[in-house]
């Protein structure tokens, strides 16, 4: 594990290792976003499934990042990312619940971020909007059992988990409107399997 409880692609690997996996977590896992017009496709869906709703979130706090200090109307948000205003709308309360997002109504009013960009990872962000970042059939892998041959695929979803958190628990909001990722994201991105579908 690297400084500060965050996976290296090193860490992870040593993980692997430890777990029996052979491995996993030396090639990234592939995210692909499905949009509303996903049509299942071969070769549309990757390795994991980005929700629409979490991609309109993430967005959406980047656009609020960039903005910086003071309020942004949700309209011009929705504007600026193609965002259906009623869907952003929601997203945009479900952040305020969350302590991510505040809000101000009125003629001055708008949208801003509760906390420094620096200070909210996507993580954050996802959880506020989805939940965990990773479950099975709704439960969390510590949770879940398998018998016989399937045993194992509790320490899978264990795995996939840590490199889901080595990434989203790393990059924050200002890691991403600055385009200046952290060295063990930018080395992930760097290796050209990263760009495949498969």
């Amino acid at each position: 594990m690297a400084p500060g409880g965050v996976f290296s692609p090193a860490g992870v690997a040593e993980l692997a290792d430890a777990t029996g996996l052979g491995p996993v977590g030396r090639k990234p896992l592939e995210v692909r976003v499905l949009s509303p017009a996903f049509d299942g496709t071969p070769g549309q869906n990757g390795a994991m499934r980005v929700s629409a709703k979490v991609d309109y979130a993430l967005r959406a706090a980047l656009e609020l990042a960039a903005a910086g200090d003071g309020p942004t109307k949700g309209e011009r948000i929705a504007q600026a990312q193609d965002i259906p205003l009623k869907f952003l709308e929601n997203i945009l309360l479900e952040l305020r619940h969350h302590g991510l997002v505040q809000s101000q109504r009125g003629s001055d009013g708008g949208y801003w971020l509760a906390r420094a960009p620096a200070e909210i990872a996507l993580a954050d962000v996802i959880r506020a909007v989805e939940g965990p970042l990773a479950n099975v059939r709704g439960a969390r892998p510590e949770t879940v059992e398998y018998a016989g041959p399937a045993a194992r695929l509790q320490d899978v979803w264990i795995a996939m988990r840590a490199n889901l958190r080595a990434v989203l628990e790393e990059l924050t909001l200002a890691d991403v409107v600055s385009g200046e990722l952290p060295p063990e994201i930018a080395s992930i991105t760097a290796d050209p399997e990263a760009w495949q579908s498969r």
